[in-house]
């Protein structure tokens, strides 16, 4: 997983509230690899037409948000079910970020764990910024996760927080398998141990 330490990036705005993880991703697409195609089952039937059409409607097929790293969302992004697979079709659609008033846990959980940075803020802020963003396409927010800091695109920063382990293994780009790797050494000398005595 790649360390997230600080990001600056297009922001897009996402109006919609109680966005729930079939609406981010579908379950027919659940069985599928994660190969070149993830990044198509983002919001599948929201983006797309039953022929496969982009729906020149839908914000994130319109430039440049269509190239958004940051998504500024609704109150209670990724709700419902606790699919992982949500949390991979927005970083394979290029996300690092989402911004929300509030989260579903385990959607915020997964997120972490993944390396896609969920931050919360106050619903008016959130709004602020949704809004900003939407008037003039192509604003970038900046993240600093260090110091837990969103930078609007007015310059004004907003204070959020990450729980202490979870900052640490994204700071650090670990996931619960990269971080036991680190014990690498300390296994092995258990294991010497044990088989020695």
């Amino acid at each position: 997983m790649e360390p997230f330490t600080r990001y600056t990036a297009i922001a897009a705005p996402f109006d919609q509230a109680n966005v729930d993880t079939d609406q981010i991703m579908p379950a027919r697409f659940m069985r599928r690899p994660r190969d070149e195609r993830y990044a198509t089952y983002g919001f599948h039937d929201q983006r797309f037409t039953p022929d496969g059409a982009k729906r020149p409607d839908f914000i994130l097929n319109q430039p440049p948000f269509d190239t958004a790293g940051i998504l500024v969302a609704g109150r209670n992004f990724g709700v419902g079910s606790s699919r992982e697979a949500a949390v991979y079709a927005l970083a394979a659609m290029g996300f690092r970020c989402v911004v929300a008033a509030s989260f579903g846990d385990i959607f915020f959980s997964n997120a972490l764990k993944n390396g896609l940075l969920p931050v919360r803020l106050l619903e008016s802020t959130v709004n602020g910024l949704r809004q900003a963003v939407a008037t003039a396409p192509g604003t970038t927010i900046s993240v600093d996760l260090e110091r837990q800091e969103l930078t609007a695109p007015d310059g004004s920063t907003h204070q959020f927080t990450v729980p202490g382990f979870a900052r640490d293994c994204l700071l650090r780009g670990l996931d619960e398998i990269g971080l036991t790797m680190t014990l690498e050494p300390e296994i092995a000398a258990f294991e010497a141990r044990r088989a020695g005595g």
